[in-house]
């Protein structure tokens, strides 16, 4: 069974929660019908925290520099810590039913693995950390020894994301030094410690840098479409969630996530 596409035009600032929520929503979907789903989501110019990211020693500094850079930030719900989110930056997730093959946290990163061999061809990408990227993880996907991409996984009863953050374009030293701000400001005495990562901005680039092209976000969904042999239209969230019967569903998934973001509101309100 194919999986069923969705995609849609980047997210707003206001509403850079949705994706979560709507993984979330998938998640619980896969596990109840078996059915796959293949996402792209785009956010905005955004940096999304993970949760260890909300418990840095002074957070309320960390974020008054994203602030400034026009990066205003949202914790996700899945594991790992803070990514960059602009229009260069393309965010995959695969969602899986996860009964019958019981995919290990190895098996199902290596399935992303090989679907990002796929789509690239020409590069030759290794997976392994990057310790001094920002969110360094054991898949890291790299070219050269540069990073160009991070994974994640999120599972919810039967069901199974594995997510990847992709830096497609643009540029990737500002996205670095955007991070490594964060960082500097809210661990003013433990910078690159205690699972924090030492960021240095040039550990990381574009797939476009590795091509040595111009590359757009379009071409690459195009790319991992291709690898996946999905030629079924895209269905906006919006429509998918209406025709599934789960508005309510979806709500609830959006509730949880902004409960999930009070803490950044509350102290950027002490601020």
């Amino acid at each position: 069974m194919k999986p069923i596409l969705i995609d849609q035009a980047p997210y707003p600032h206001d509403q850079a929660y949705l994706p979560f929520a709507l993984t979330d929503l998938l998640i619980d979907s896969a596990s109840r019908t078996r059915q796959s789903y293949f996402h792209f989501w785009q956010l905005e110019h955004t940096m999304i925290l993970g949760m260890k990211d909300t418990r840095v020693e002074n957070l309320a500094a960390g974020l008054a520099t994203l602030q400034q850079q026009g990066y205003p930030p949202v914790v996700r719900n899945s594991g790992g810590l803070g990514v960059v989110a602009d229009d260069g930056i393309l965010n995959i997730s695969l969602i899986l039913f996860n009964h019958e093959k019981k995919w290990t946290t190895e098996a199902a990163y290596e399935e992303m693995f090989a679907l990002i061999q796929q789509a690239l061809p020409e590069l030759t990408i290794e997976a392994r950390e990057i310790s001094d990227s920002y969110c360094p993880g054991t898949y890291d996907f790299s070219v050269n020894g540069q990073k160009i991409a991070g994974t994640a996984q999120r599972r919810i009863k039967d069901g199974i994301a594995i997510m990847m953050y992709l830096s497609v374009n643009g540029d990737q030293i500002q996205r670095g030094e955007l991070v490594r701000a964060f960082y500097l400001a809210s661990l003013p005495t433990s910078f690159g410690e205690n699972g924090y990562p030492p960021v240095r901005p040039t550990s990381m680039t574009t797939v476009a840098a590795c091509l040595g092209k111009p590359t757009t976000v379009e071409e690459l969904k195009q790319r991992f479409l291709s690898a996946l042999q999905i030629t079924a239209s895209a269905y906006d969230s919006q429509k998918w969630v209406k025709e599934s019967n789960l508005t309510e569903d979806y709500a609830d998934k959006i509730t949880r996530t902004i409960q999930r973001n009070e803490v950044i509101k509350a102290t950027l309100n002490n601020a």
